[in-house]
């Protein structure tokens, strides 16, 4: 049987749905019975983590660590979440339970240096929160490879757009705001692009984009299958 996952999710709902159905489309199952038992909690009241990470909100480490026992009294095996930015609370998922939690960053940078080309600097779409706490930043740059991260007006256009895509907006214009984010930092010198919050894939795949796209939850949909199946050993 393959092993049970644990998803804090609703960061948000539509985020945890899409890694969701990324983890059913990987896997090799060939009936209902072969597939992955995927324990969710999908709770969009976890405070958000931008305003968090900024000190204008409530930390959400309480929160998390409350799904993460939840889940992990459920029955889950290990512990993923469907969020990058949540990541800077990590520290309090992992000292709240005795399973593993396989974290999307590192995922994330790995499956970057595995592209045929190397690249030596990234085009980083993520959220402020995400990049005030440096996630992306550190966990790159402990690999030699530097991060184009948006600044200004641009970082702010790229809020504006992730609440649009929080709160439904995925159509076309919206999909073109964030091929026109992309195609700015990749102007920089940026060798590859990194989708560092899950609603990027939402609006934005590989056939925008002439550079590679690494998609953090793809990424993540694998790894959990990988783990689930035995192709990969927990951390």
């Amino acid at each position: 049987m393959p092993k049970t996952v644990g998803i804090i999710g609703g960061m948000g709902p539509a985020a945890t749905v899409d890694l969701m159905a990324r983890i059913i489309r990987l896997s090799p199952a060939k009936s209902d019975q072969d597939g992955i038992r995927m324990l969710v909690d999908n709770n969009p009241h976890v405070p958000d983590r931008n305003k968090a990470i900024a000190h204008a909100g409530p930390s959400p480490a309480l929160v998390l660590a409350a799904m993460a026992r939840g889940l992990e009294a459920q029955g889950a095996d290990f512990l993923v979440m469907a969020c990058n930015t949540a990541h800077a609370f990590q520290a309090a998922i992992v000292d709240a339970v005795d399973i593993p939690f396989v974290g999307m960053i590192q995922e994330t940078v790995a499956a970057a240096k595995a592209l045929p080309s190397p690249p030596k600097q990234v085009a980083l779409l993520a959220a402020a929160g995400c990049l005030d706490a440096g996630l992306y930043q550190q966990a790159f740059a402990a690999e030699g490879i530097r991060t184009l991260v948006p600044e200004g007006s641009v970082r702010e256009s790229f809020m504006r757009l992730l609440y649009r895509i929080k709160a439904g907006d995925t159509g076309p214009s919206a999909r073109r705001e964030m091929k026109a984010l992309a195609d700015h930092l990749a102007g920089l010198g940026g060798e590859a692009v990194i989708a560092g919050c899950t609603e990027v894939p939402l609006v934005m795949s590989q056939d925008d984009i002439r550079l590679p796209f690494i998609d953090s939850t793809e990424r993540l949909a694998q790894t959990v299958t990988d783990i689930a199946y035995g192709v990969r050993e927990l951390p």
